[in-house]
């Protein structure tokens, strides 16, 4: 067996990194280092899913494990993960059975799919896993996950739920499931502190001119607009390293996750200005009904849609453009309205704007990046 294990790593980063011990993270440790020794021996192992709440370390405890691994293995954000099984599922359209054929030529390539923040609020994404984990437990892929919430609670209202039950099923069935909450957000032990996020104050300078001024020292500065997909997005400004956009521009558009992928390829900084108050009082649920019972209701078409504040489309693609920063350990800068805390605090994405709020916290250490 490899001297490098899941359990030696955490063992490490107590004796030499100082980091403080954690029962509940030990807990899951000895769960990935079981996971890991079956593989290890080529046995049937039995996957982990790390659910808790932000900042509890669970991303990290994956990546350990992820590092250790000597079988073929793949490691993704959640919303990576997503994206290329629709761009597969639509590159083997006509072919009889799509999604089996996308779980079966996965499982060719890799042994372990490890995946970051699992969070289903889209009904095709819900529609495809309800049968996609199952395929690919059968197919012998042991899936090792985090979330924010335990399997039972994905995708709690969503509408269509019955087809994402075999999902909630299959991971049951298949993985350890672990609940990592011990008590204390690790991203906000002390460290030196950099400041990434500022309250913009009436009638004094943009904070962001500076930090532009010096992320972008002896590059040829433009105010040309910026082409991302096929979308074009206006800037302040931009350079080679950094781009400084406002929040209208990048969130306020149907920009994709796959176009903040492609800002975080090219630039090392990103300043986001002019973000306003993000949480609102969330509007009246409506009824859906098709085009023919628009003057009537209908009560067997008729289906509640989710309560909607008026920020929310754009708030989730600044989740998405953070997350992606996170990941890619990009810096972003934030020039705000409001206070960190209290730039979203009522609306339907309240829940997972709580993971958002953790990892603005942590961009503000020195340590980030």
């Amino acid at each position: 067996m490899s001297s490098l294990t899941p359990l030696s790593l955490y063992q490490q980063s107590i004796e030499l990194n100082g980091f403080v011990p954690d029962a509940a993270q030990q807990h899951a440790v000895d769960c990935l280092q079981a996971c890991f020794e079956a593989l290890e021996r080529g046995e049937v192992a039995r996957g982990v899913y790390l659910w808790g709440p932000v900042g509890r370390g669970k991303t990290w405890l994956m990546d350990q494990f992820h590092r250790c691994l000597q079988v073929p293995a793949r490691r993704q954000h959640f919303h990576h993960f997503m994206r290329w099984v629709h761009q597969r599922l639509f590159q083997l359209n006509g072919t009889a059975d799509p999604l089996q054929a996308l779980a079966h030529g996965l499982a060719e390539e890799i042994r372990v799919l490890c995946f970051d923040e699992l969070f289903v609020n889209d009904i095709g994404d819900a529609i495809i896993l309800g049968r996609l984990f199952q395929v690919l437990f059968d197919s012998g892929v042991v899936i090792v996950a985090t979330s924010n919430q335990p399997p039972a609670q994905l995708y709690a209202d969503g509408f269509n739920r019955e087809r994402f039950v075999p999902a909630i099923a299959a991971i049951e069935r298949h993985m350890h499931v672990v609940a990592v909450d011990g008590g204390q957000d690790h991203r906000l032990h002390p460290g030196a502190e950099l400041q990434r996020y500022w309250v913009r104050q009436p009638g004094q300078p943009s904070a962001l001119g500076q930090v532009f001024e010096q992320s972008s020292a002896g590059e040829p500065v433009t105010r040309e607009d910026l082409s991302l997909g096929y979308r074009t997005v206006k800037v302040v400004r931009r350079s080679t390293s950094a781009v400084w956009c406002t929040y209208n521009e990048l969130c306020e558009q149907p920009l994709a996750a796959m176009d903040f992928m492609a800002l975080c390829d090219r630039f090392k900084v990103i300043l986001l200005g002019e973000v306003p108050a993000l949480g609102a009082r969330q509007r009246p649920g409506r009824i859906a009904r098709g085009t023919e019972d628009g003057a009537e209701r209908v009560v067997a078409g008729d289906r509640e849609l989710p309560q909607l504040s008026i920020h929310d489309d754009s708030v989730r693609r600044f989740i998405a453009l953070v997350d992606e920063c996170y990941d890619r350990r990009v810096a972003l800068y934030v020039e705000a309205e409001v206070a960190l805390e209290a730039l979203y605090t009522e609306g339907y994405l309240e829940f997972p704007f709580r993971r958002t709020l953790s990892r603005l916290r942590e961009m503000q250490l020195q340590r980030f990046c």
